[in-house]
């Protein structure tokens, strides 16, 4: 359907304006007058919602809107739909009081949505940006089951989670990145200015300098000499992995690389199984069919490789296998997660069982955040060590043998 740029005032004769998609005119003006605004001018545009026709620079200094805004948001509206408050006049609310106008805007956005007759979910899907996949799916899960309250509820705690995370992953990686900078700068300074300073002493000794010397000095050399077209192959192969990984086959190799990467692979596959433990219950307890839950909670790991794993399990479902084995043939779950799937098959109590598998992998990877610090610390320092080993050899060795045969003179 065409989108269609409107001028309406509303009941306190405040002048508002906006993008709706409708199928003509009058559909729109029909949709203003529901709303208790008068449209003033309608015109067709080809810019859909929540796209401004701004400035560029207006859009640069706009306000961005964070995660923290839609987790408030989410608590906000649990507590609106606990009350009993309809959900448009909840919106409403929440657009007058929003400290963050960006935000505003994609509520009012909402609200025109949801008065055209669209669900919520549907709504928020045009806002790839403010809500992610998983939130869509969860808020589908709402839809679906009719506890959307229950859901915003999930969907503020998972949040907060993830927000706590990354602020310690974030505290947990300060250092050693300040320490990898620094010998990332320590690396370009002794290619760039101390070995080429060396390498003019050494032509004087008339010897054969050790090899670590003259690898040194070719890889300086090199530098000096392609830096540019070093930088450019660089952002190059940048941006060819960014454009692999957006692929559907590139994505789910470099998500099953990501969790075999070391000390943050088994953080990332720990939290993307609570999300999916804590998914799959939430939709089992709400009374959605296991297959049809296991669909909606595939969308919902954010880990393409994870999810090809539960399509698999959905798969076995459907031939008529038990849970238990089609997880224990994804081979993503531990011994322990099987145990508490195999009794809670057995006893019928599966979506309370999986909700104790979430908080299990939740606390380890706490307690794996707590010690990331300590995990890294090994590696900087053996990458110290080989630096100071590299720079031994090939910088200071010459100038011992010069030493040596000048003593022997």
């Amino acid at each position: 359907m065409p989108f269609f740029a409107y001028k309406a005032r509303d009941a306190r004769g405040e002048l508002q304006n906006g993008v709706l998609e409708s199928a003509d005119r009058n559909a729109v003006a029909d949709q203003l007058f529901s709303t208790g605004m008068t449209p003033v001018e309608i015109n067709e545009t080809r810019r859909p919602a929540g796209e401004s026709g701004d400035a560029w620079w207006v859009r640069l200094t706009e306000q961005k809107i964070t995660s923290f805004d839609v987790q408030l948001f989410s608590r906000q509206l649990y507590t609106l739909l606990k009350a009993g408050v309809p959900i448009m006049r909840g919106l409403a609310g929440l657009q007058e009081s929003a400290v963050n106008r960006s935000f505003a805007k994609v509520l009012k956005d909402l609200r025109e949505s949801l008065d055209a007759g669209r669900e919520l979910s549907t709504a928020m899907r045009r806002h790839p940006k403010v809500f992610s996949h998983f939130y869509l799916s969860m808020v589908r899960i709402g839809e679906a089951t009719g506890r959307m309250e229950e859901i915003f509820m999930r969907l503020f705690t998972h949040l907060e989670f993830e927000r706590e995370m990354r602020a310690r992953v974030k505290s947990a990686l300060r250092y050693p990145m300040f320490v990898v900078t620094a010998m990332v700068a320590a690396i370009a300074v002794i290619n760039l200015f101390v070995i080429p300073a060396f390498a003019g002493v050494y032509k004087g000794f008339n010897a054969q300098l050790p090899l670590m010397t003259r690898i040194l000095i070719a890889t300086s050399n090199f530098t000096i000499e392609y830096w540019p077209l070093i930088l450019v192959a660089a952002a190059g192969a940048g941006v060819a992995f960014k454009m692999y990984i957006q692929t559907a086959s590139g994505r789910l190799h470099w998500d099953r690389i990501k969790l075999r990467l070391p000390i943050i692979g088994k953080i990332m596959l720990k939290a993307t199984l609570a999300r999916f433990a804590r998914s799959f219950a939430l939709s089992s307890k709400s009374g959605v069919p296991i297959v049809q839950g296991l669909s909606v909670v595939a969308e919902t790991v954010d880990n393409a490789y994870i999810s090809s794993r539960i399509d698999q399990m959905r798969d076995g479902v459907e031939r008529g296998e038990s849970i238990l084995r089609t997880a224990a043939s994804a081979g993503v779950f531990t011994p322990v997660v099987l145990q508490m799937v195999a009794v809670g098959e057995e006893t019928g109590e599966l979506d309370s069982l999986m909700e104790e598998v979430a908080e299990m992998y939740e606390r380890e990877v706490d307690y794996e955040l707590k010690t990331l610090s300590a995990q890294i610390e090994p590696i900087l320092i053996s990458g110290l060590a080989i630096l100071v080993l590299v720079l031994a050899l090939g910088v200071f060795l010459p100038i011992w043998d010069l030493g040596k045969a000048a003593m022997g003179r």
